[in-house]
């Protein structure tokens, strides 16, 4: 708007105003909306004018000339048009018979245009009107009754295991704020702001401003927690380098929807989280297998001096219940999880090489599936940085190939962190990296996406077999 309105140029702008983000709406920005709506004088005698003057076409067409002047004298000028541009509206946006001939109409004026529409959400389907949140992406349901909960309680989620860490750690410790981007819901912080309200803070879809905001009070010694979808921060990469990891500010990032996330397709995919943070200093990027290494990695993550990430996917993961108590895990060390019984290449008249597999992220349990059907060790790395390098060098000594698994891209991954680390060490041994491909990932079931770039048991197991067995699986 800065720069349109300097330019002149005939720019139409329409403001869709439905006093909805994903979140209930925060901020000035709202409060000044409604101010602005809640001018009924000014509304009132705007319509009463044009009633009056409806069957005279030459008055109401002076009275359009004049309205300018009118709204003058009755409301000061909006922010919109201190910035140049010609303020038309409020007006009904889900009334069409006004809506196109306005749109029509302003097709004719010279300069920059800025309409006003006014829409309820949800609007036309009563239930989601009166809960517009809950109804934002509700996937399948009943039209005719609406979201029918399941008769079995699900299994938490991983957003669940993070909204419950939150609090409990905000309960014992007084500096910890959690801060979001319009996204209270999504990323589980509705108990927290019921319990903590004066530390929770919701910025709005600002991504930027959510990043530097934290950064800001990390620097007085408060404890900031940003909850944020993974392909959101990419919105503040910026901020995350020249704000946060130049400073080695303790903060923590709880990146959900990592990998794929299915219904909402390749904008909302957690791809590239692991590589952009990896190649960051400072920062450090933890890859929790199972809802309980979620909350420990969090506690982990929490004690740092430093910036630190915790990725974890939408949805449940295998059921693992967490522990009720704050416990931590070593920071930047991973665990064998399996190990292989089967001899190295060459011992015993073995010909097949001994496998070690590499597991970030909730793929461990996959990983470790397919480790029975191919006798394979399994590493549970949880840290994609600092990569546990001691762990990759003991799987290299013992083991004639290591094949790398995560829910990340390919390119700068966890995987090539690995490889890194071998190459770093003087070590030469064949890698299979499987991970997500150089390519947008479309919408759909996650399961079958995961199944078709080969990431699930039978697609692992497959690409093991194809590899270093010379077998079809």
């Amino acid at each position: 708007m800065n720069n349109a309105g300097v330019l002149d140029g005939n720019l139409l702008v329409i403001l869709n105003d439905n006093d909805m983000s994903i979140s209930p709406p925060v901020g000035a920005l709202n409060r000044y909306l409604a101010q602005l709506m809640s001018g009924q004088f000014y509304a009132a005698a705007r319509n009463v004018g044009k009633n009056v003057l409806k069957q005279v076409p030459p008055l109401l067409e002076l009275a359009k000339r004049l309205e300018q002047h009118a709204k003058g004298m009755v409301v000061p000028a909006t922010l919109f048009e201190n910035f140049g541009f010609n303020y038309i509206g409020p007006i009904n946006g889900h009334d069409l018979d006004s809506l196109i001939p306005t749109l029509e109409n302003i097709r004719s004026l010279e300069g920059p245009q800025f309409l006003h529409v006014v829409t309820k959400k949800g609007h036309g389907y009563k239930l989601a009107e009166a809960d517009p949140v809950t109804y934002h992406g509700p996937g399948k349901f009943d039209p005719a009754v609406g979201i029918v909960k399941p008769s079995t309680p699900s299994k938490p989620t991983f957003t669940q295991v993070f909204g419950k860490w939150l609090c409990d750690m905000a309960a014992q410790d007084k500096r910890l704020v959690g801060i979001t981007p319009a996204m209270r819901e999504g990323s589980g912080l509705v108990e927290f702001e019921k319990l903590f309200p004066e530390r929770y803070y919701d910025v709005g879809i600002a991504e930027q401003h959510a990043v530097t905001f934290a950064a800001g009070m990390a620097c007085e010694g408060v404890k900031p927690v940003v909850a944020i979808y993974s392909t959101f921060l990419q919105r503040a990469y910026d901020q995350l380098i020249h704000d946060v990891a130049l400073q080695k500010l303790p903060m923590v990032f709880a990146l959900d929807r990592a990998g794929l996330v299915g219904a909402d397709g390749a904008t909302h995919a957690g791809a590239y989280d692991i590589a952009f943070v990896r190649c960051i200093p400072n920062m450090s990027m933890a890859t929790p297998a199972d809802e309980r290494e979620c909350r420990q990695l969090l506690t982990t993550a929490y004690e740092q001096d430093h910036p630190v990430c915790v990725r974890y996917p939408r949805g449940a993961g295998v059921g693992v219940e967490p522990l009720p108590d704050l416990s931590s895990l070593p920071f930047g060390k991973g665990e064998i999880r399996r190990q292989s019984t089967a001899p190295r290449a060459g011992e015993n008249g073995n010909t097949q090489p001994r496998i070690a597999i590499s597991a970030f992220g909730t793929l461990l349990y996959p990983a470790l599936q397919v480790a029975e059907a191919v006798d394979a060790t399994v590493a549970n790395m949880r840290w994609a940085k600092p990569l546990d390098e001691a762990l990759v060098r003991e799987l290299a000594s013992s083991h004639d190939a290591i094949v790398t698994v995560e829910d990340g891209c390919i390119a700068g991954g966890a995987g090539a962190a690995v490889s890194e680390a071998l190459a770093a060490a003087g070590i030469s041994l064949p890698v299979l990296h499987l991970g997500l491909p150089d390519q947008f990932i479309e919408h759909g079931d996650p399961a079958k996406l995961m199944a078709l770039q080969g990431l699930d048991a039978p697609g692992i197991e497959r690409s093991i077999r194809q590899r270093f067995l010379n077998q079809q699986a």
